[in-house]
């Protein structure tokens, strides 16, 4: 209950700040076409998609599962403890939003689409797979490779996307310390971080995973608002001569790497 409190009396007047620094924009003021596109096209999109249903259906079942599970947690809180968790109040306090996951599937469809080929896609913090099944639904040739240090978490999620009739998602357990490093080798088109929500791990990750970064590669970073340590990390991320634009959400960031486009922050409202 503390850490609850604590991430809200630092999240509330963080959401503020956000509010009177950031605009509702339909792309205007951003000069790339092909992120003014992007904001004004597939970001700002309000038209539904078939599979959306039937993830919200998973995650309305995992809302209802009364199940006790063992939950091995590596990240801000647990840092490799075990700790006994009802499946109902993970899916309750831990689940990405269905506005931010259904924004992601637009994402990874558009670049798919943009591509012409299969993505690589990168996700760290498996939970109960809802925001994977939103990425790799988009497009079956995609590959996902997810990141979960819970034995007991991926589980679920494989439960889920069997459910869902998912086959492109592979995961790997353990914790992300010891695993990311054989993983990042080759190019991956989206990376989306929500596993560890601390300033050094976050920083650390992201540094794994920049030699992997093609130019029109895109890093979603979670939480970045979280905490003080998680808004240190943006500001240190965004500020990488790799990265060009960035892109703050509020809930998420995204880091871009194409060198056409200028070194610019914005702050937008959805």
């Amino acid at each position: 209950m503390g850490h609850i409190i604590r991430v809200a009396g630092f999240r509330i007047p963080a959401w503020l700040r956000h509010q009177l620094t950031s605009w509702n924009t339909g792309g205007e003021g951003i000069h790339s076409p092909y992120l003014f596109h992007l904001v004004r096209h597939i970001i700002s999109d309000d038209n539904r998609y078939y599979c959306w249903a039937d993830i919200e259906e998973r995650r309305e079942a995992m809302l209802r599962a009364p199940k006790l599970i063992n939950v091995r947690d590596y990240g801000s809180r647990g840092q490799g403890k075990d700790e006994e968790r009802l499946v109902c109040d993970i899916a309750k306090t831990s689940l990405e939003s269905a506005k931010n996951g259904q924004l992601f599937f637009r994402i990874v469809n558009w670049l798919s689409h943009e591509k012409g080929a299969p993505l690589r896609i990168m996700e760290l913090g498996t939970n109960l797979g809802i925001t994977t099944a939103y990425l790799a639904m988009p497009d079956s040739r995609n590959k996902v490779l997810t990141f979960e240090g819970s034995g007991a978490l991926v589980e679920l999620a494989e439960l889920n996307w069997r459910k869902l009739g998912i086959k492109n998602i592979e995961a790997v357990q353990g914790n992300i310390d010891d695993t990311l490093n054989t993983y990042a080798r080759v190019e991956t088109d989206v990376v989306y971080m929500d596993a560890n929500h601390r300033k050094e791990p976050t920083v650390r990750y992201f540094e794994a995973l920049l030699p992997c970064m093609g130019e029109k590669s895109v890093v979603i970073i979670d939480d970045i608002h979280h905490s003080r340590e998680m808004e240190e990390a943006w500001e240190l991320l965004k500020n990488y001569s790799d990265v060009t634009t960035t892109m703050d959400f509020f809930d998420f960031g995204i880091l871009f790497f194409d060198k056409h486009y200028l070194k610019k922050h914005y702050k937008l409202r959805i």
